[in-house]
């Protein structure tokens, strides 16, 4: 099943990397972690030598921006800048290192793909909105968004990122005269003070470079509030509508969602189950959840002789969002993927970013305390 282009979901989640690059999984923590983070800082530090064939292009916001909510309320700011690499040859990003300015308001930060039969779009919607960028809650804010199956991300820091390289001879494809739209989440919970982001590419121009493509696998989030933890925010549309004044039209995600996965029931087990409609290789897989998770895991065929796991964290740490890659696992046309999420609302007694926040049915949503059940693949395909 392929997703209809444009439908605003996510694009929060860590972008799928370190495909046989970055190699051993970090190890889990039993604790839940806070959501302000320790995060590199806008100066590189120590960086993996260029391999053949490879250069570095540095892209940053032109000046510093100072986060704020954009519809003036709730605790998060997603903003997009439209930088430009200055690319004048075909090429592939073979690797990226995500250089947040101000580490403890950036929550994460992701590359968007900018072809050039959206730059006009894309410089249009610059102009047109005051100050730098434009807010973008749910993906790229641009109609050339991609679906599900082919998500235009780049590369994407997160809490635990550090410098991603791809595997030899794979890249994220990136035509001349192509630009990047990179997109910020501000947790205002952590502040408002001004931040000045920055990533630094690795190109190749190698045409022998096979093609990545970023495969999400999204599940709905319907938490309902504790048996007695009562409060004003524990109804689902009030939920609802809470979001929706926060988010937008991004909002709508959290419904949408039920019509890709079948309607799913509340409670802290999400899942969703997608058929597989072209032939692909998967090179490595990640999870994203927000500070309510517990424990993330997809599956390939699950059920039958054929069943394959692609990734099983049994204990989710927000701090290490790293992917992992994976030996080569060849799909076929109308094999299926299931990614299955639990989450537990007992953790906001626990954490920081929970504190004088009330009692909420929660589900899917952009802010740092709404919550996330995603899949993500990296593949090729021929």
């Amino acid at each position: 099943m392929r997703i209809v282009r444009g439908v605003p979901l996510l694009l929060l989640a860590l972008v799928l990397t370190a495909c046989g690059g970055s190699g051993e999984p970090a190890p889990v923590k039993a604790e839940p972690t806070p959501a302000h983070h320790a995060a590199p800082t806008a100066t590189p530090k120590a960086r993996t030598p260029l391999r053949a064939g490879e250069r570095r292009v540095k892209i940053a916001m032109p000046a510093s921006y100072k986060p704020s909510a954009p519809h003036g309320v709730g605790t998060d700011d997603y903003r997009c800048f439209l930088l430009d690499p200055k690319v004048a040859q075909d090429s592939f990003v073979t690797g990226f290192d995500v250089l947040p300015g101000n580490p403890d308001v950036v929550h994460h930060v992701i590359l968007f793909r900018v072809p050039p039969s959206a730059l006009a779009e894309a410089e249009r919607t610059d102009a047109e909105t005051p100050g730098q960028g434009w807010t973008c809650f749910g993906n790229s804010g641009l109609d050339e968004s991609g679906g599900l199956d082919d998500a235009p991300w780049l590369g994407a820091w997160a809490p635990g990122g550090t410098e991603q390289l791809y595997g030899a001879g794979l890249g994220e494809s990136f035509p001349k005269g192509s630009r990047i739209v990179m997109q910020v989440h501000y947790n205002l919970l952590a502040g408002t003070e001004p931040d000045s982001s920055a990533a630094e590419l690795r190109l190749t121009s190698d045409p022998s470079t096979t093609p990545l493509e970023t495969q999400l696998l999204p599940a709905p989030v319907e938490l309902p509030c504790r048996p007695g933890h009562p409060g004003k925010l524990c109804d689902r549309e009030a939920a609802f509508a809470d979001v929706q004044a926060r988010f937008g039209r991004a909002a709508q995600t959290a419904n949408l969602l039920h019509l890709l996965c079948g309607g799913e029931p509340a409670g802290p087990v999400q899942t969703c189950t997608r058929t597989i409609d072209r032939p692909e290789t998967v090179r490595a897989a990640a999870g994203h959840m927000h500070l309510l998770g517990r424990s993330i895991k997809v599956e390939a065929n699950p059920g039958t002789p054929r069943a394959r796991t692609l990734l099983d964290i049994k204990v989710w740490d927000f701090d290490n969002q790293r992917s992992r890659p994976i030996p080569a696992v060849r799909l076929r046309k109308g094999d299926t993927v299931k990614v299955t999420c639990r989450h537990d609302q007992s953790l906001r007694d626990l954490l920081p970013s929970f504190k004088g926040q009330p009692e909420r049915y929660v589900m899917w949503g952009e802010g740092t305390t709404d919550e996330m059940c995603l899949g993500i693949l990296l593949v090729t395909r021929p």
